[in-house]
């Protein structure tokens, strides 16, 4: 009798040590998860719009011809928008002049003096979500992306275990774990990939 009790105590301490540390683990995870959810959302719909840039697009304008020095021309532009960043390219297309910063371009219809201002401007949490996401970082984010997914292993298969019964992975577990093996493989086998 007192040995059954033994071994009764022993799994009830094996599961409850294993909740404890499936938790602790879990709370771990919680800042990492954010960060690759919002970016595999952000990414999955990147044809529907760019997830890393706000793109932004307005008209000034000069009110009278550009001059035909580029140098001059820059200048009036600049002087008149109150932009102080030097350009990294200054050049004429046609009837336009360009130009070029880092994220943003000025298009000037040298006639006239339109200026068409496009722009992007990050989007601050998303796109570090994706650059770290992407694996941007390299070597160093590598050991944490991989210990992210040692992580996530860890909870998938201890999740597994921590009822017993059947509610646990040996009752009504095992539907719900092979619904979620199922539908990848259902996927790939309709998609023919």
């Amino acid at each position: 009798m007192a040995d059954g009790s033994a071994k009764r105590r022993s799994r009830v301490q094996w599961r409850a040590l294993l909740r404890a540390v499936h938790r602790d683990v879990g709370y771990a995870a919680v800042g990492l998860t954010f960060v690759y959810a919002v970016s595999g959302i952000a990414v999955n719909h990147v044809a529907a719009w760019d997830p890393n840039f706000v793109n932004t697009s307005t008209t000034h304008e000069l009110g009278q011809p550009v001059p035909d020095d580029d140098e001059s021309a820059k200048a009036q532009v600049l002087g008149k928008l109150g932009i102080v960043e030097t350009p990294r390219e200054v050049y004429r297309e046609g009837d336009e002049l360009e130009i070029l910063f880092e994220h943003r371009t000025l298009h000037v219809t040298l006639a006239s003096g339109h200026i068409l201002d496009e722009g992007q401007k990050p989007r601050l949490f998303v796109r570090a979500a994706n650059w770290l996401h992407l694996n941007r970082g390299k070597k160093a984010w590598t050991y944490f992306a991989d210990s992210y997914a040692a992580g996530l292993l860890f909870l998938a298969t201890s999740g597994m275990f921590m009822i017993a019964g059947k509610r646990g992975l040996f009752g009504r577990g095992m539907f719900f774990v092979a619904a979620g093996v199922a539908v990848p493989l259902v996927y790939l086998a309709l998609v023919k990939g």
